[in-house]
C-alpha cells in the first residue's frame, strides 16, 4: 500500500508538471511567433531578410506602411529604411579645428601663427591660394535597396562624394570668386558635383540642397578684410561715376531736345511769317499792276501815317502854285513848352 501511494503521488506529480511544460512551451511558442509582428511608418520601407537574403527582388522586396509579419530573428531580420525623410551630411575636410561645443556657444581658439596640417582643413583655389569650406548636404533616399546593401555604409559614401565635390569646385575657383564675388556659383557647381557622383556610383539617392560656407584663413582675415574694403570702395566711387554720367547724360539729353524744339518753333514761326509775307506780296500785286502810282502814293501814305503817329510836331509843305520849291526854316534846340500843371486856368492876355 505505501508503495502504491507513492507511485500515484509521483504519476499525478509528473503529469502536473507535463501540463506546466506544455502550457509554457506554448505561451512561448506564441511569443516566439508574436515578436513577428511589425510595424512600418508612413515614410519607411522595409526589407525582410531571410538568413541574410532579401526576401523577393526589386521593389517586390519593399514592404510598404502597414503592419506586417516576419519570422523572429535569426531566423528573419527587418531593416526599416526611411525613403521620404530628409538625410544629411556634413563635410569639414576643409574646415579649420573647433569642437560642436564651442560651435554651438560661437566661440573660436585664437588662430594660431600658421595652419596645423593634422588638425587644420583647407582647400586649395585655382590661383593656390588657400580657403577653409564646409558643406552640408540634405538628401533623399530613392533606391533603398541599393543604398542598403550594395555599399558597406552608404552615409560615407555620400559623405565622400560630397568632399570629393568641395576639392573639385575649389580647384576651378579662385580666392576672389570663392569668398566674394561667384558665392552663389561655387555653391551650385559643389552640388552639381555631388549630383553627378551620385549617379555615376549609383548610391540611390536624390540631392535636395546643398549649403555652402567658405571663409578665409583666419591668419589672413585682417588682409583680406583690407581688400573687401578696398573693393567697396571702388565700387562705390564706379557707382557714382556711373550716376554721374547718367545725370550729366541726362542733363545734356534734356537741353539738346529744348534746343532743338525752341530752334524748330522759331523755324516754324520764321517760315510761317515769310509765308504769310509773300501770300501779302502775292495779293498785292495785282493792285500794283492795276496803278503803279496809285499803290505807291498808297503805301506811302500809309507808311507817312505809322511814321507820324508819335511826332509831337507836324509841318506839311505844300506845293507852290508856281512849282517853285519852298524854303524851311527850322530853329533848332527849342526850349520845351511848359506844361500847364492840372487845373490851373490860363492867364488873361
Amino acid at each position: 500500500m505505501p508503495e502504491d501511494a507513492g507511485t500515484q503521488a509521483l504519476s499525478e506529480a509528473l503529469r502536473s508538471s507535463f501540463a506546466i511544460v506544455k502550457i509554457v512551451m506554448i505561451i512561448l511558442v506564441v511569443v516566439f511567433f508574436g515578436k513577428g509582428f511589425f510595424t512600418v511608418g508612413p515614410q519607411e520601407k522595409a526589407i525582410i531578410l531571410h538568413f541574410g537574403k532579401a526576401r523577393g527582388e526589386g521593389n517586390n522586396a519593399l514592404l510598404g506602411a502597414g503592419l506586417h509579419w516576419s519570422l523572429p530573428y535569426p531566423i528573419d531580420e527587418v531593416v526599416k529604411i526611411p525613403i521620404t525623410e530628409i538625410q544629411q551630411v556634413k563635410s569639414t575636410v576643409g574646415w579649420y579645428f573647433t569642437t560642436p561645443e564651442k560651435e554651438a556657444a560661437n566661440q573660436e581658439d585664437p588662430p594660431g601663427p600658421s595652419l596645423n596640417p593634422a588638425l587644420d582643413g583647407y582647400t586649395i583655389t585655382a590661383d593656390g591660394n588657400i580657403i577653409h569650406t564646409r558643406a552640408t548636404l540634405s538628401y533623399r533616399i530613392e533606391d533603398p535597396i541599393r543604398f542598403e546593401f550594395d555599399f558597406v555604409n552608404a552615409s560615407n559614401a555620400v559623405l565622400n562624394a560630397l568632399d570629393n565635390a568641395l576639392l573639385y569646385a575649389s580647384s576651378r575657383y579662385t580666392v576672389d570668386d570663392a569668398l566674394t564675388r561667384d558665392k552663389t556659383g561655387f555653391r551650385e557647381l559643389v552640388q552639381k558635383r555631388v549630383t553627378d557622383l551620385a549617379r555615376r556610383d549609383k548610391l540611390g539617392i536624390v540631392v535636395e540642397q546643398c549649403q555652402v560656407d567658405t571663409r578665409a584663413p583666419r591668419q589672413l582675415q585682417q588682409a583680406f578684410e583690407n581688400v573687401l574694403t578696398a573693393l567697396s570702395t571702388r565700387d562705390k566711387l564706379h557707382n557714382d561715376a556711373l550716376s554721374y554720367e547718367n545725370q550729366a547724360l541726362s542733363r545734356a539729353a534734356a537741353e539738346a531736345a529744348s534746343r532743338t524744339n525752341t530752334a524748330e518753333a522759331e523755324r516754324v514761326r520764321l517760315v510761317g511769317a515769310v509765308q504769310a509775307e509773300a501770300e501779302r506780296f502775292t495779293a498785292l500785286l495785282p493792285k500794283y499792276e492795276a496803278d503803279p502810282a496809285l499803290f505807291a502814293n498808297l503805301l506811302l501814305s500809309e507808311k507817312i501815317g505809322q511814321v507820324l503817329t508819335n511826332v509831337e510836331d507836324k509841318i506839311y509843305l505844300p506845293e507852290r502854285a508856281d512849282g517853285k520849291t519852298r524854303e524851311l526854316r527850322l530853329q533848332l534846340s527849342r526850349e520845351p513848352r511848359l506844361l500847364k500843371p492840372a487845373g490851373l486856368k490860363p492867364p488873361n492876355p
